[in-house]
């Protein structure tokens, strides 16, 4: 069969020369068995299918109720092998190279309350084993939740940013792009305070022959700042003390709080792509599904004609 010997090529040429793992091989046969069964049922083999025989199997799928994220996969196993066939010259023709896969939901960005994320900034000034951490911790979360930084911009930014009681902040974001963010008077507050501590533990390093650091947040780790990982625990932690679950916080969570709250309160849409760093406003606009979803819940509960 030409169908099975097209396959087992094309499996082990996934083996040999692009390493692919054994779960992967796995599933690239079990896809493409499923694809050359239903070939054979209508007397084609891989060497005959054609574009329109691919798109109908496609339909088929979706009508056995397969979730799309496997007809995805099944169309890129088949998408996969085509390619393989074409530059072997197996076939003069890749019938699936147009084809364009299931669209997958867009999914709302999970967000945090208004209340959630004061009790998170309250619980971040008491959470730590000293007072430097609790100084550090409040400066972290004011921060992030102001600005709407990305995880990685905050944990690296520069303590040169920082001085002089700034009222906006200047971050180096995706791709290099710079942006101005501004920073509330809670967050400057609480950047004071952390930076007044900071800059003593920085002289004292030198006193004893260290190197000060160029980190707003430093770390005696390799990196010589604090890490993803460890804000990522942290901000784990801090919702345990604050009473709010930890499956919601993550650091983007309060991304995501910060420009869904500036919506909220009536703020343009270009400005929050502007404070996101966002290269398309296309990007910004999942924030106007979670206002709307929030506002159809609101009605759906309160509106005397949503209730039964």
């Amino acid at each position: 069969m030409i169908s099975a010997r097209w396959t087992e090529s094309f499996l082990e040429a996934q083996a040999a020369e692009r390493g692919a793992a054994d779960n992967t091989t796995a599933a690239y046969a079990r896809d493409l068995s499923n694809f050359c069964d239903w070939l054979a049922e209508r007397g084609l083999g891989l060497d005959g299918a054609q574009r329109g025989d691919v798109e109908a199997y496609l339909i088929d799928c979706e009508a056995q109720g397969l979730a799309v994220s496997t007809r995805a996969r099944r169309l890129s196993s088949i998408k996969q092998l085509y390619r393989f066939a074409f530059e072997e010259g197996l076939r003069e023709d890749n019938p699936a190279v147009q084809i364009s896969g299931p669209g997958k939901p867009k999914r709302l960005p999970k967000t945090l309350s208004v209340e959630e994320v004061d009790r998170l900034l309250d619980a971040a000034c008491e959470h730590g084993r000293t007072g430097d951490d609790k100084l550090r911790n409040a400066c972290l979360m004011q921060i992030l939740y102001a600005t709407g930084m990305r995880v990685t911009e905050l944990v690296t930014l520069p303590v040169s940013a920082t001085r002089g009681d700034p009222r906006m902040l200047l971050i180096r974001g995706k791709g290099g792009r710079e942006r101005m963010v501004p920073l509330s008077p809670p967050a400057r507050e609480a950047l004071r305070n952390w930076l007044e501590r900071r800059d003593a533990l920085d002289d004292l390093a030198r006193s004893k022959g260290l190197s000060g650091s160029s980190f707003l947040f430093p770390s005696r780790g390799k990196a010589g700042h604090l890490t993803r990982h460890a804000f990522y625990l942290l901000i784990k932690e801090i919702a345990v003390t604050a009473g709010v679950s930890p499956a919601k916080v993550t650091p983007h969570t309060l991304r995501h709080a910060f420009a869904t709250h500036l919506l909220e309160n009536g703020a343009d849409l270009r400005a929050i792509q502007t404070f996101l760093g966002h290269a398309d406003v296309a990007t910004t606009e999942i924030y106007t599904h979670v206002l709307e979803e929030r506002l159809r819940e609101l009605v759906m509960t309160h509106h005397p004609l949503a209730r039964d």
